[in-house]
């Protein structure tokens, strides 16, 4: 039986606001079975929360595997440095990595990220076999490694296989740095349905496209037809790069949204990671067709991809949700910021995000909620956040962290987004269970221990 599963919050953000004196409730499934605001003293047997209780927060795209590339690509060489010649960096270190190294890497990403309160990572997993390109003796080896990683650190994970079988649109081949991503519709197909079956503790699965230049029309339209009647999230890399939008265009004849929408339909399902230069067509066609999007803005910002047209996905009613990508930023309170803050850099204005006409003045509230239900999608959930049903994941904010210091309740979520980084988290529970209390996550030291010996062997020279 789940312990401590009584709890009680001064504040707790309820249906997209503060409500004071909440009860909340986790059954023995892991799921909240009762959230009541109004109850002005707990039950004898509750846990006075120790600050105000906000929902986890799902990081929908995440490549675990670049945590141990975060910050080592920060010097340029040549004339010019830019997505692609990052791209070539990162296939380096790829090449190297282990399934040992794969579960210490991802270990201490979980660590971090829990640390700040995500609670729910969906792993856009591509590197699948050894650096020749042959299988392990499990085929699944880097799945169950990150599987592993997840259960020892208390992260709760949804795994999503890649279809990933060529170098480019006039590439029909993937070059010799990319062998181990390999893996065709039928295989990808296998690998969701192997996950499935085996279904590791807290671990859900998906299927993911690396992209339209990675994956021929016709092994799309393959994995479409195995997943006719597939109920979980569908996720895929596209218009990224406005260089990729030029090759799809001249490849396939059309942008990439909206080829996915004439060949076949977008949906629900479908989550569209970037998608940093849509046109209004296309968010137009993304809002009819139900999918969400995933922004990773300080990815992007990193990267130089671009900045995305946030007003419009607003307005548009497109589902949100953020993710850490390459994971040289890991927390949501600096994706939401930078949401806001390249738009304001871009139309010299403040609080973009924010829609007084619809009684919504705040740029953080309006960001942490649609990121809470778009997230929830991403990740394959039905609900999410502090109601009955969804998985009892909870986060304690720490009132007395210096950023949060004389804060007015009822501006805390704006300044936990836009004030300056701190520890604001205190504790941290996934699915009825208390993984970090007073800042403290039990097992973290030698999570660290292990990371720390991954990366001297990947970057033996950082030991110097």
């Amino acid at each position: 039986m789940i312990e401590n599963t009584l709890l009680w919050a001064s504040s707790a953000w309820v249906s997209g606001n503060w409500q004071r004196n909440v009860l909340l409730e986790a059954g023995a499934d892991g799921l909240w079975s009762r959230v009541v605001a109004g109850v002005s003293e707990p039950p004898p047997r509750a846990q006075r929360l120790a600050g105000p209780a906000l929902p986890g927060l799902v990081n929908a795209h995440s490549h675990a595997f670049q945590r141990a590339f975060a910050g080592l690509a920060e010097r340029r060489e040549d004339e010019v440095d830019d997505f692609w010649s990052w791209r070539e960096q990162l296939y380096r270190v790829a090449q190297q990595i282990e399934p040992a190294q794969m579960q210490a890497i991802a270990a201490q990403l979980y660590v971090e990220l829990l640390r700040v309160g995500y609670t729910h990572v969906c792993e856009f997993h591509y590197i699948q076999h050894r650096p020749d390109g042959s299988l392990y003796q499990d085929p699944l080896e880097m799945s169950w490694a990150l599987a592993v990683a997840g259960a020892e650190t208390g992260m709760q994970l949804t795994l999503l296989p890649v279809l990933y079988e060529r170098a480019g649109f006039d590439q029909p081949t993937l070059t010799p740095g990319q062998r181990r991503f390999r893996a065709d519709a039928d295989q990808v197909w296998a690998m969701q349905a192997a996950i499935a079956a085996r279904h590791p503790a807290g671990v859900r699965a998906g299927l993911a496209i690396h992209s339209l230049r990675a994956a021929a029309p016709d092994s799309i339209a393959r994995l479409r037809a195995l997943a006719e009647h597939f109920a979980g999230p569908i996720h895929i890399h596209v218009a990224e790069q406005a260089r990729e939008v030029d090759q799809c265009v001249a490849a396939l004849g059309a942008r990439p949204i909206e080829w996915l929408a004439r060949n076949g339909g977008l949906d629900a399902r479908w989550q569209l990671v970037h998608a940093t230069h849509a046109s209004p067509a296309e968010i137009e066609l993304t809002a009819r067709s139900g999918a969400g999007v995933v922004l990773c803005p300080t990815t992007e910002a990193n990267l130089g991809d671009g900045l995305s047209d946030l007003p419009a996905w607003l307005a548009a009613g497109v589902p949100i949700s953020i993710g850490s990508d390459s994971q040289v930023t890991r927390t949501w309170r600096e994706e939401l910021r930078w949401l806001e803050y390249g738009q304001r850099l871009h139309r010299q204005q403040r609080n973009i995000a924010a829609a007084p006409a619809q009684g919504l003045p705040s740029s953080a509230a309006r960001l942490f909620e649609r990121a809470l239900q778009g997230g929830a999608a991403a990740a394959g959930f039905s609900r999410w956040g502090l109601q009955v049903g969804a998985r009892a994941d909870l986060l304690v904010v720490d009132r007395s962290d210096s950023s949060l210091l004389g804060v007015p309740s009822s501006l805390l979520l704006d300044a936990l987004v836009f004030s300056s980084p701190g520890r604001p988290l205190r504790d941290v529970m996934v699915a009825g269970r208390w993984q970090i209390k007073d800042h403290e996550l039990p097992g973290a030291m030698p999570v660290a221990a292990r990371f720390e010996q991954a990366m001297l062997q990947l970057w033996p020279e950082s030991g110097d």
